[in-house]
């Protein structure tokens, strides 16, 4: 990507970002960006190739990284023996989801663009991604523990989904009610004591 000029490239992105936020990707206009950048639409071709490539560049990294993070927590939790995922799962997943919480309100704008301004792009199945993440490793944890409901078939993958659907769908009602960073993880401390209740009744349910 070309950056002929000093400062274009950054102007170019800033705007970028407040237009897709402003009227989403698909009734974004390049020809607005580029006039409030102070440069024309053939320079952001030439550095970013299309409209999504623009959008991707804004977002892509963070998504990446969020990624890793969220995978490097479960596996760092799957590295241990039965008996501790099942004794630390409770507290584990609370820390562990006060850290992607700061990451995303660390980076709250793009998060506001990946759940409303996205469509029509690749990342609109971001939280879908993120589900299917949670979902895998989730029934990696109810077999390693030996859970009843998944060897009697009670407890499909499924059902799994849809209860993790739920869970981010309300963990990212933050970003989508514009609520400051307090509050924020004041609501998802008080979601996930909800979902852990939720879940014992999954892990270990009473006839």
């Amino acid at each position: 990507m070309a950056k002929q000029k000093p400062g274009v490239y950054d102007r170019v992105l800033e705007c970028a970002k407040d237009e897709f936020l402003s009227k989403g990707f698909l009734d974004a206009s390049l020809r607005a960006i580029a006039q409030e950048a102070g440069t024309s639409t053939g320079s952001i071709y030439t550095r970013f190739g299309d409209k999504e490539g623009l959008f991707r560049a804004i977002v892509e990294p963070v998504v990446d990284e969020f990624r890793a993070m969220f995978r490097e927590i479960q596996e760092s939790f799957h590295q241990l023996d039965g008996e501790t995922q099942k004794a630390e799962m409770g507290q584990y997943t609370a820390r562990h989801q006060m850290d992607l919480l700061d990451y995303i309100y660390d980076h709250f704008d793009v998060f506001r663009l990946l759940l409303d301004g996205a469509h029509g792009t690749r990342f609109a199945c971001f939280l879908d991604e993120l589900v299917d993440i949670e979902v895998e490793y989730t029934y990696q944890y109810m077999e390693v523990i030996g859970c009843e409901s998944v060897k009697s078939g009670q407890v499909t993958e499924e059902f799994i989904h849809i209860i993790v659907t739920a869970y981010f769908n309300g963990m990212f009602e933050v970003v989508r009610h514009n609520m400051d960073r307090a509050a924020a993880r004041r609501y998802v401390k008080m979601l996930n004591d909800y979902h852990m209740a939720g879940f014992g009744t999954v892990f270990d349910p009473q006839p």
